[in-house]
């Protein structure tokens, strides 16, 4: 750690939540964290952790103080090179505003409403089909299909080599945004080679006219943006309808399936969809952890920091404090007003995209309400594990027509 003053006053912990065990089952531990105090020191990683609802949305909104240019991970990237170009979700202002503009630009309150259409129609066409099979996987047939193909073409990147590319990319990147553990090296491994595909495919040249992805590139015609920084906008605006929806739509669809009394309201009344989405966004964060550092001596929960430290940041532990939440925090209830959790993020670098993952889920998820009478396990699911992202790799179901 990059502090012996921090580290001599904040509360040692002992317990890894990188460990396989507890990715498996944060929320046990998680609470052990937060009544631990404001700010403790993980003692196996050798570094300092917020854990409670306050503090995690004061260091995220106070983008000057924590910042996310010295990398989104343990590594200070003000030390050490990144193995990658860094986008939008590692990048301060003035940088960072530029950035945002753009990508804020094409993903605007017209620009999404104009897809939700063509999400409907192929929502349909998936919903038919998997009501025909009456049994199928929630993660394998749903959750990972409709993304990649509705959002894909909407972004405008060629359909070849998605499936295989980008959620082994995904999974890649963010496994920097943890310690370097075995399973964390095993992602990265994983994704050898998806970052040239992925560059390649977000190349001006390969996107579809007029796709969201082309009019990033506009963006970069008109001075706004560099040419640089166009690819990186648009793997950005991948991994924000990719990677964090498949997983909450998982996690939604999971939580729904576990609480069936909540699943028939939402049955009931489809309007209800959205509500279940952001209380499964709270209940099940698809990010659980990522890292700030301080650029001047600063001060959480009454504890001192000097500057150039690192900073562990477990919105995941946030979503379930007790603090903010009550103390039903760690139920599912979608009457409750969930609005406000930090599944997004916080002030500047809030998820630029999240309008984006709100709508596929909402298409999707109202669809297969509608339609279906109740979901039931046919299995046990089988996690998705990794040491930033909480979701699934398969959740087999048999469903019964409404």
């Amino acid at each position: 750690m990059d502090s012996t003053l921090a580290a001599a006053t904040a509360p040692i912990f002992t317990e890894d939540p990188y460990s396989p065990a507890h990715l498996a089952d944060p929320y046990g531990l998680f609470e052990r964290m937060r009544d631990a105090g404001p700010v403790v020191l993980l003692k196996e990683h050798d570094v300092l952790a917020v854990t409670r609802f306050d503090e995690c949305k004061e260091v995220l909104e106070d983008y000057r103080t924590f910042i996310s240019g010295a990398g989104a991970g343990p590594r200070n990237l003000h030390r050490e090179p990144s193995w990658r170009a860094q986008g939008i979700m590692e990048s301060d202002p003035p940088i960072h505003t530029q950035m945002r503009h753009a990508i804020a630009g094409v993903i605007s309150p017209r620009g999404v409403r104009s897809l939700r259409a063509g999400f409907e129609e192929y929502a349909t066409e998936l919903v038919d089909e998997l009501l025909e099979r009456g049994e199928f996987d929630l993660v394998k047939d749903l959750s990972e299909v409709f993304p990649l193909r509705a959002f894909g073409d909407a972004v405008g990147i060629p359909r070849e080599g998605r499936a295989e590319n980008l959620l082994a990319l995904g999974a890649a990147n963010f496994s920097t945004f943890g310690p370097d553990t075995p399973l964390a090296r095993e992602h990265f491994s994983a994704g050898a080679g998806t970052n040239d595909w992925a560059m390649a495919n977000t190349a001006r040249e390969r996107l579809r006219p007029g796709s969201l992805g082309a009019q990033i590139w506009d963006y970069a015609d008109r001075g706004e943006i560099t040419t640089d920084q166009a690819p990186l906008l648009v793997r950005a605006m991948l991994s924000a309808g990719l990677d964090t929806t498949i997983f909450s739509l998982g996690a939604t669809l999971l939580a729904l399936v576990r609480h069936p009394g909540q699943y028939a309201k939402v049955h009931e009344n489809p309007k209800l969809v959205k509500f279940a989405i952001d209380e499964a966004f709270r209940y099940e964060s698809p990010f659980q952890s990522f890292y700030r550092t301080t650029s001047q001596a600063a001060e959480i929960g009454g504890m001192a920091i000097p500057a150039d430290t690192k900073v562990a940041v477990f919105v995941g532990a946030a979503n379930r404090d007790e603090r903010r939440w009550g103390p039903t925090a760690n139920e599912y209830d979608i009457a409750r007003a969930a609005g406000g959790h930090l599944a997004f993020g916080m002030g500047i670098h809030q998820c630029v995209g999240q309008p984006l993952s709100r709508l596929e889920m909402d298409v999707l998820i109202t669809e297969l309400a509608r339609r279906v009478k109740s979901i039931e396990l046919t299995a046990e699911p089988e996690q998705f594990m990794h040491t930033t992202l909480r979701g699934w790799k398969s959740i087999p179901v048999r469903v019964a027509a409404a």
